[in-house]
């Protein structure tokens, strides 16, 4: 035997201590690299984990009317409401050392790796449920080195900043189950039909087998691939000890039923209310269009379905084919603000132009109760009495001439009440209204009722000539129906965010804005354009209306050039009907002139049937009804031809009898006749006097 020499020994041990040198050094660089890993990713800290998830529209009574997706199904849910069977089938054959590893399994790894070695291909994995889930959130699904040290590093970020509930529950709500299902109760609901809470072990078995291969395994496209993958998930949940043999068997053995189709089609029901609310979201409660239309938000509304399809049935009954008219219609709740049903135009798909929040339009003769009530204030009342006849209106020095007409240039040429005036939409009455008050009291007055659209300072203001919105008119009617309290239009009720915490919850106290005796005032007013007492020279406005209506309304009808409109209410509903063409082109057929008195009418006859009959009842304090002659407003006494029963503001109801009457006894047994002839529901509008 060969005897180590000195020197040889001397270089041995030289070479060894270089050895043990060097590997002291490259392991303390791997430390070094890997705790500059750990600690790089640790300030980075936790990555977001969320991914995009439908949101979800709901009616007031909790019915699907809209989802927004990129074509992904996703339903977050939390852990808690996941079956028990699915999370023990999930775990136990995609990783069953999930709860003791810290996102990689090494063993499983070198497993893996030597199986790898052994078939001389890549045969078997070993991505861990952390690592699956980076790869779900971040990452491609290619199979270089780079997309593998990106797995890890974001597997590594995950497991220090996330629980293994939290990482569990969110794999769950992200993996792929086929057909558009991402998540586990997408896939739950496709699949079977029931909500992921409620699924049975032989159905958790089934459904955690698929996302290995969707297109393989899913139990609608190879019923027997599904069953194989069942048997071994089961298998190794036996294995595993979650389940015993006997309970496997029996749940290889049970029958399942498959539905196939997803819950949450895409409707598409009042699709400009759903812009609307969209809008809403954005500007009212600073979402982005991102979170709007990704973040998994459920959206409770105010819409109410059937009054919905109740407005879209009434224009596409009323406006004929071939008509290019189109129209706009809010209905909401007074008391609240909360908007009931909302049509924009005839046709979603061919124009989604909202007309009844974007278009700006004249209103015409609606704006005239809003000029009255600021004449109310003023000191004028329903008897104040002014000359309806043709006039030229002059101003600067003569230099300018304003000459307003009535609907077909009818005139009383006398005088005429405030009640006849705005019963019959008489413009003098109203242009010398505006005028005696100074048109900064009409442009202060609708600001107070909520409309923000520009007014110019004009003698046609008081006829409608500025602009305004179809669901701000119906707001500001809505100060009238509640009795002068001011509300905003209420498009959502609540939010939640993909993890059920409420994010916005509607909360509104009504203001008050209006004088309460005057505004009831005011709305006993409007009841006049349904009333043939205060026929004159003209008929009342709402005269082909009376034979449709079976209970008190209050309204104003208002037409110009171009424009077509009718807003009317009880005390459970107020609606706004705009209706003429986008160009601004004339209104020239007769029937057209009609559309939007029948759409409200219609639409308001339907969505009250049912309902309790209600009558404006007078405050308890503020105001006085008595019998007036609606000819010239003053006192009535029983042998009046024609009395009506009219509220004023207390203090300043008429004190002189009308006498006109004494002069005319032979017009008495039939007027008298005609008056038993009225329906009970007219005798409705007496107020209860």
């Amino acid at each position: 035997m060969e005897v180590m020499t000195n020197h040889g020994f001397r270089k041995t041990i030289k070479y060894l201590r270089a050895f043990i040198i060097i590997s002291l050094i490259g392991f303390g660089c791997m430390l070094i690299v890997f705790l500059g890993i750990l600690g790089y990713a640790k300030i980075l800290g936790a990555p977001p984990l969320a991914v995009p998830q439908s949101t979800l529209f709901f009616a007031n009574d909790g019915t699907l009317i809209g989802e927004s997706n990129s074509g992904q199904k996703r339903y977050w849910v939390p852990l808690e409401e996941i079956s028990p069977n699915l999370i023990n089938a999930t775990v136990s054959i995609e990783d069953k050392n999930f709860y003791e590893h810290n996102g990689f399994d090494y063993k499983r790894i070198m497993g893996a790796i030597l199986a790898d070695i052994k078939a001389g291909a890549k045969v078997q994995g070993a991505s861990t449920i952390t690592q699956q889930y980076a790869r779900n959130l971040f990452l491609e699904h290619d199979k270089t080195w780079s997309r593998k040290l990106h797995e890890a590093f974001y597997a590594i970020r995950i497991e220090m900043n996330y629980s293994k509930e939290e990482i569990l529950e969110g794999y769950l709500n992200t993996i792929y189950y086929g057909s558009g299902a991402y998540g586990v109760q997408a896939a739950s609901q496709f699949y079977f039909g029931k909500n992921a809470s409620e699924l049975s072990l032989a159905e958790s078995s089934m459904l955690a087998g698929v996302p290995k291969g969707p297109s393989y395994y899913s139990p609608l496209e190879s019923i027997d691939n599904a069953k194989r993958r069942q048997g071994i998930i089961l298998n190794t949940m036996v294995e595993n000890g979650y389940i015993k043999e006997a309970t496997a068997q029996k749940a290889k053995e049970t029958t399942l039923t498959f539905v196939g189709e997803h819950p949450h089609k895409r409707v598409e029901a009042a699709p400009y209310f759903q812009d609307a609310v969209k809008n809403a979201l954005k500007n009212q409660l600073n979402l982005d269009e991102r979170t709007i239309e990704l973040g998994g938000l459920k959206v409770y509304t105010t819409l109410d379905l059937k009054q919905q399809q109740n407005a879209e049935k009434q224009i596409e009954q009323t406006i004929a084919n071939g008509s290019e008219i189109q129209v706009g219609l809010v209905a909401m709740d007074p008391k609240n603000g909360h908007v009931k049903a909302m049509v924009g135009g005839r046709d979603y798909e061919i124009s989604p132009f909202n007309r009844a929040v974007q278009a700006i339009r004249q209103p015409g003769s609606t704006i005239k109760p809003i000029l009255y009530y600021a004449a109310l204030s003023q000191g004028f009342t329903p008897s104040s009495t002014m000359r309806s006849e043709k006039t030229t209106f002059k101003f600067d020095d003569g230099q300018t001439e304003y000459s307003p007409h009535n609907f077909n240039n009818k005139y009383a040429d006398g005088e005429i009440t405030l009640a006849q005036a705005l019963a019959v939409s008489d413009n003098i009455y109203a242009v010398k209204t505006h005028l005696f008050m100074g048109a900064e009291t009409l442009i202060n007055t609708v600001k107070k009722f909520g409309i923000s659209t520009k007014m110019d300072n004009v003698p046609s203001l008081a006829l409608g000539t500025s602009g305004v919105r179809v669901i701000d008119m119906a707001n500001a009617y809505s100060l009238f129906a509640n009795g002068g309290k001011k509300v905003n239009p209420t498009l959502i009720t609540k939010v939640e965010d993909y993890n059920g915490n409420i994010i916005f919850e509607s909360n509104q106290e009504p203001e008050k804005v209006l004088d309460t005796a005057k505004a009831f005032v005011m709305t006993q007013m409007l009841t006049g354009m349904f009333d043939k007492k205060l026929n004159g020279y003209a008929k009342v406005t709402g005269n082909s209306l009376i034979d449709d209506i079976t209970r008190p309304y209050a309204g104003k009808s208002g037409s110009t050039e171009t424009d077509s409109w009718m807003i009317g209410f009880t005390p459970q509903l107020v609606t706004a009907v705009w209706a003429g063409h986008d160009v601004g082109k004339p209104i020239t057929l007769t029937a057209e002139k009609s559309y939007a008195k029948n759409i409200w009418a219609n639409f308001m006859e339907e969505s009250l049937k049912g309902k309790p009959v209600k009558a404006f009842s007078p405050p308890k304090e503020g105001v006085i009804g008595v019998y007036v002659n609606p000819e010239n407003g003053k006192l009535a006494s029983k042998d009046c031809p024609v009395r009506r029963f009219t509220y004023f503001v207390a203090g300043t109801e008429p004190t002189e009898y009308c006498t006109d009457h004494l002069e005319h006894k032979e017009d008495k047994p039939s007027k008298k006749k005609e008056e038993i002839k009225d329906p009970w529901y007219k005798r409705i509008f007496k107020w209860g006097a």
